[in-house]
C-alpha cells in the first residue's frame, strides 16, 4: 500500500488505516527527518442512508504515537450551517460518538466534520455524505378544493435528486377521518435503477393516475371531487423494513340554499357555505355580496365548518375560505329575483288558498251543526219509542 517517489523521495501510503499512525523517519546520509502521522477515521451508521426523523450516529476514531489530544469537533451540514450534535467520548480520547437527531429530507448532501486541536496542531476537515430518502412535501399539507372541481394530489420524492440507487416500495392510502378504516388506492415501487412503477388497487374510489407528472412524483387525480372525497391521503414508503410517510388533508367546500329557484319579492332565502371538516384556528369562511356593503358580510366563528347568511334581495354572493388573510378558494351563488307575474301568481295563490281554507272551515262548521241537530232528533224519537213501549197503551182519536 506504499510507494516512494524516487525523484523527490516522497512516501505515498494508500488506503490509509488507523494502524498506519505513528512516526515515520527518513534517513538520507547523515540526515534524519521524522514525521508523526495522525490518522482519523469517521464512520456513519446505516452507511449514510436514512429515512426522515431517524438518528444518524457518527463515530470519530483517532490514532497517533503521541498521547491522544482532546479534540474540538464541529459539524457543518450541507448548507454549511453549524450543527451541534450530542457528543460523548471514551476516557482514552480514542473514540468520539456523535448523534444527529431527527434528520429531514432537506438534510441530504455533503456534510463536514471539522477537527481541531492546539497541541499538537490539528486542523482537519473530513467530508461525508448524508442521504435522507423522503418527501419534499411538508409533514402535513392541507389542500382546499371546491365541489365538482378537478384536484391533483402530489407527493414529491427526492430519490432522483440524491441519486438513491437502492430499491424501495410504497403505497397510497385514503381515509375520511382519523379513526376511520384506511383504503389502499395504489402501490408503487422504485427499482435500484430509479425506475418507477405504479399499480391501481381500488376500483370503488373514482380517481386516475396522471400520465404526465414530474419525475420522482406520486400523484392521484380526482376528476370531479365530491364532498365525501375529503379526508386524509397518506403516502407511505418502505425501505429495509423502515417506513416514512407524508399526509395531505383534502378539505372540500360547497355552497347551497335552503330553497332553490328565483327569489319572490318580499321573500327570504338562506345561503349555506360549508366545508367537509372543521377549519384550523388560522382559517375561516366568509360570505360577502359582490358590490355590497360591510353589512353584507358574514364570517364563521372559530373552528366552525359552516356559515349561513339570510338574503332578501337579488344579487351575487361569494363564499371565501380564508387562511392567514389569504383567500384559498371561492364559490359564488347567484340569487335571482322572480318576475313580477310570479309574485302576483304566488300572492293570488296565497289569497286563493286562504279563501279555500276559510270555505272548507265554514263547510265543516255547517256540516257539524247539521249533524248535531240530526243526532238530537234521533235521540228524541228513541226516547218516545221507549216511552210507548213501557206504557203499552194506544190512544185513539174519537
Amino acid at each position: 500500500r506504499s510507494e516512494i517517489n524516487s525523484s523527490n523521495k516522497n512516501l505515498k501510503v494508500s488506503d490509509l488505516r488507523l494502524s498506519d499512525a505513528g512516526i515515520y523517519t527518513c534517513e538520507y546520509g547523515s540526515n534524519t527527518v521524522s514525521i508523526s502521522l495522525h490518522v482519523f477515521k469517521l464512520t456513519i451508521s446505516l452507511d449514510g442512508h436514512f429515512l426522515p426523523n431517524e438518528i444518524a450516529e457518527l463515530t470519530l476514531t483517532q490514532n497517533s504515537s503521541h498521547p491522544l489530544p482532546d479534540l474540538d469537533i464541529t459539524f457543518f451540514n450541507s448548507n454549511n450551517d453549524v450543527v451541534r450534535p450530542e457528543l460523548s467520548r471514551d476516557k482514552t480520547r480514542e473514540k468520539y460518538t456523535l448523534r444527529l437527531n431527527q434528520l429531514e429530507a432537506t438534510d441530504s448532501g455533503t456534510w463536514t466534520c471539522h477537527v481541531h486541536s492546539d497541541s499538537p496542531l490539528i486542523d482537519q476537515r473530513i467530508p461525508f455524505k448524508v442521504k435522507v430518502l423522503g418527501f419534499q412535501n411538508p409533514d402535513l399539507e392541507r389542500k382546499y378544493a371546491t365541489a365538482d372541481s378537478t384536484v391533483i394530489l402530489s407527493w414529491h420524492l427526492n430519490f432522483q435528486k440524491i441519486k438513491w440507487k437502492a430499491g424501495f416500495t410504497g403505497q397510497l392510502n385514503w381515509k375520511q377521518q382519523e379513526s376511520a378504516t384506511a383504503h389502499e388506492l395504489l402501490d408503487f415501487n422504485v427499482t435500484s435503477r430509479g425506475e418507477q412503477h405504479e399499480t391501481k388497487k381500488s376500483s370503488r374510489f373514482r380517481f386516475e393516475i396522471p400520465e404526465r407528472k414530474p419525475d420522482s412524483t406520486i400523484a392521484v387525480k380526482l376528476p370531479k371531487v365530491h364532498f365525501n372525497h375529503s379526508g386524509q391521503y397518506q403516502c407511505q414508503l418502505a425501505y429495509h423494513q423502515r417506513h416514512a410517510q407524508s399526509k395531505i388533508e383534502l378539505v372540500v367546500m360547497k355552497v347551497s340554499a335552503n330553497t332553490v329557484g328565483p327569489l319572490p319579492r318580499g321573500a327570504e332565502v338562506t345561503l349555506i357555505c360549508q366545508v367537509s371538516s372543521p377549519l384550523p384556528p388560522n382559517a375561516h369562511l366568509l360570505w360577502e355580496r359582490v358590490n355590497g356593503t360591510q353589512a353584507d358580510v358574514k364570517k364563521s366563528k372559530p373552528h366552525e365548518a359552516k356559515v349561513e347568511v339570510n338574503v332578501s334581495a337579488a344579487g351575487l354572493w361569494n363564499c371565501h375560505l380564508v387562511e392567514d388573510n389569504d383567500r384559498k378558494i371561492s364559490l359564488n351563488y347567484p340569487v335571482e329575483e322572480a318576475p313580477a307575474w310570479i309574485s302576483y301568481v304566488i300572492t293570488g295563490a296565497s289569497i286563493g288558498g286562504s279563501v279555500l281554507v276559510f270555505a272548507l272551515a265554514c263547510l265543516c262548521i255547517i256540516s257539524g251543526i247539521s249533524w248535531q241537530r240530526r243526532r238530537q232528533r234521533a235521540k228524541k224519537m228513541a226516547r218516545a219509542r221507549q216511552y210507548l213501549l213501557e206504557n203499552k197503551t194506544c190512544q185513539c182519536q174519537q
